[in-house]
């Protein structure tokens, strides 16, 4: 495998993983700016990320496995796959407190009185945060490399819909250590490692996968990503983008998603 293809792969990984620190740091301008924007960017990114899945990396799975396996197999274990996808990244979340988990709606606001800045409580929930998001972006990791190293166009546009996502965590992050700790620097540092865990489990994942990766185990794979790309979407991107504006707005950043991510697949096929 040619190591320019690994280098963008893991470039691709990093930057969507470091979009937690550009979320912190828009916490700290939170006056500035606009929730009916953000709302309308995890819109997009959520559009992306299923018409993405349900349309490119599902399909791919499945001719990949339809070619290891046969036709009727092979989709059977596509179909399979996909579910499991769904429940790994679901029985993560079960096992996530709630309190904790950043696929929870909470209000990440930075408007918290001032009574509460040294709140331990406000701290342990930074801190187990940035925990949970860590945990959530191995597989998001592992879906960006694995995309990438296959079709760097399709590897672009998974790393632009996480990156986008990823802004939100970021903040969830960084306002409960801001105002536990008042230090700008802990918070911003505690969001930015927590989005470091996405190119750890993509490297982790490729080593552990690279000796034995063939037709099938790519299809596997990418199944899972599907999946987990669906759950986020529906779980995470939808209900969050909702709790932060109009739900036309969220509706709009959806259907444009779609269209572009549509587009750009139509531009760049083969």
């Amino acid at each position: 495998m040619e190591i320019e293809k690994i280098l963008f792969a893991f470039m691709l990984t990093f930057f969507a993983g470091i979009s937690t620190g550009i979320g912190s740091l828009m916490s700290f301008f939170s006056k500035k700016f606009s929730k009916g924007f953000l709302c309308g960017a995890l819109g997009f990114s959520a559009g992306v990320m299923i018409y993405v899945s349900l349309v490119e990396i599902f399909a791919k799975a499945k001719d990949s496995l339809m070619v290891a396996h046969g036709n009727r197999i092979g989709y059977w274990i596509t179909v399979m796959f996909f579910f499991i996808g769904i429940l790994i990244i679901a029985l993560i979340d079960r096992l996530v407190p709630s309190f904790e988990n950043p696929h929870e709606i909470k209000n990440i606001d930075i408007d918290v009185s001032v009574e509460q800045n040294y709140d331990k409580r406000l701290h342990r929930m930074g801190i187990f945060s940035a925990l949970a998001i860590a945990i959530h972006n191995f597989p998001e990791g592992l879906a960006t490399f694995i995309g990438a190293l296959h079709e760097p166009a399709l590897g672009i546009s998974i790393a632009i819909a996480i990156a986008i996502h990823n802004i939100p965590e970021g903040i969830s992050v960084a306002v409960p250590i801001y105002y536990s700790t008042r230090s700008k620097k802990k918070a911003f540092w505690f969001s930015f490692l927590s989005g470091l865990a996405e190119p750890v489990g993509a490297i982790v994942g490729f080593f552990i996968l690279k000796t034995f990766f063939n037709k099938s185990t790519f299809g596997i794979i990418f199944a899972i990503v599907a999946g987990i790309m669906v759950y986020i979407s529906l779980d995470e991107l939808l209900p969050t983008a909702e709790e932060y504006g109009k739900h036309h707005i969220v509706i709009g950043g959806l259907i444009i998603g779609m269209f572009v991510m549509a587009t750009s697949l139509l531009l760049f096929s083969k």
